[in-house]
């Protein structure tokens, strides 16, 4: 009996499958296939023929294609946000290049401008750095500091190695002599200038030790922020590192006034004078060439992918 009830269900449900046409019906569904014969249960009822099935197929990959092709188009302009960037990059640092050069030429006339006489206001003394001034008193030698390691300033080629981890030059020191200034009855402090490191030691150097009055022009300088891996100034042992006006005038007993002695306040026979460095690091124009460079890579690669590919 259920033989014949299964015969007879397989009849009526055969019957309703007509020129490509499949019933699916609410309760029951079979499927006819080359490999036989399959039951779903409880699908809805969908009735389609081939023509339909056609139609469905194209909608279907009409909207694969369409979203295919709107991610391919956001792509696209997002990776041409790389040499975007990278061009906007190489105009910075020209700008940073020109605005660099303007600098070191207004601090140059600044270090080369005629002297004025040294203030005693620490607000004006602020506004001054690179200026030239002009003092007159003598050195206390017993009280000198050394600034060390130093190599001989040479504009031309520190403007050469600006922003080099070394140096090629020979190494020795700045020494920063206290200067009692007798028009202006206060002491301050002047780095004398440049002694290689077998004339550090006073006695090496006695012709220099001037005791009498002179006069001296100097380039104000302020207090230099310790960089990274400059070690740390080691008062006890007069080695310094770096320019502490603070810690200096705590030793010396001199007011927080720091000129650099000019090149023609040299005194024959002691340290040599023009130790100011005005050549800034200026690495610009490598930066330009490098962000230039890659905004020409990544846009020939952008063209070769997007546009090149599209016009063959």
């Amino acid at each position: 009996m259920n033989s014949f009830r299964l015969m007879l269900m397989f009849s009526n449900n055969t019957c309703k499958i007509i020129r490509g046409s499949i019933l699916i019906s609410p309760k029951r569904t079979l499927f006819v296939t080359r490999q036989g014969l399959f039951r779903r249960q409880d699908s809805p009822v969908i009735r389609c023929n081939s023509g339909t099935l056609a139609r469905f197929s194209q909608r279907s990959s009409s909207t694969v294609a369409r979203t295919e092709k709107g991610e391919d188009s956001f792509l696209k302009w997002l990776l041409l946000l790389i040499p975007a960037t990278t061009f906007c990059l190489g105009t910075w640092q020209l700008k940073r290049r020109k605005w660099k050069l303007e600098l070191i030429r207004d601090l140059q006339s600044l270090t080369t401008s005629e002297p004025i006489p040294l203030p005693i206001d620490s607000i004006d003394i602020k506004q001054l750095e690179y200026r030239r001034v002009k003092v007159r008193g003598r050195f206390d030698h017993s009280k000198e500091l050394y600034v060390l390691p130093r190599s001989p300033v040479d504009p031309e080629r520190e403007t050469q190695e600006a922003g080099r981890i070394s140096s090629s030059a020979e190494s020795g020191a700045n020494v920063i002599t206290p200067f009692y200034c007798a028009d202006l009855g206060i002491t301050i402090l002047v780095n004398r200038g440049y002694v290689p490191k077998a004339k550090i030691r006073p006695e090496t150097r006695m012709k220099g030790q001037v005791t009498e009055d002179v006069d001296l022009v100097g380039v104000v300088r302020l207090t230099e922020q310790r960089k990274p891996f400059v070690p740390q100034n080691n008062v006890e042992a007069n080695r310094w590192y770096y320019r502490d006006l603070e810690a200096m005038a705590k030793v010396t007993g001199a007011e927080e006034i720091f000129i650099d002695a000019v090149f023609d306040s040299t005194i024959p026979g002691g340290p040599i004078g023009g130790q100011t460095r005005v050549a800034l690091r200026n690495e610009h124009m490598q930066y330009v060439i490098t962000w230039y460079g890659l905004c020409a890579a990544t846009s020939y690669m952008w063209y070769a992918k997007f546009i090149k590919r599209i016009a063959l």
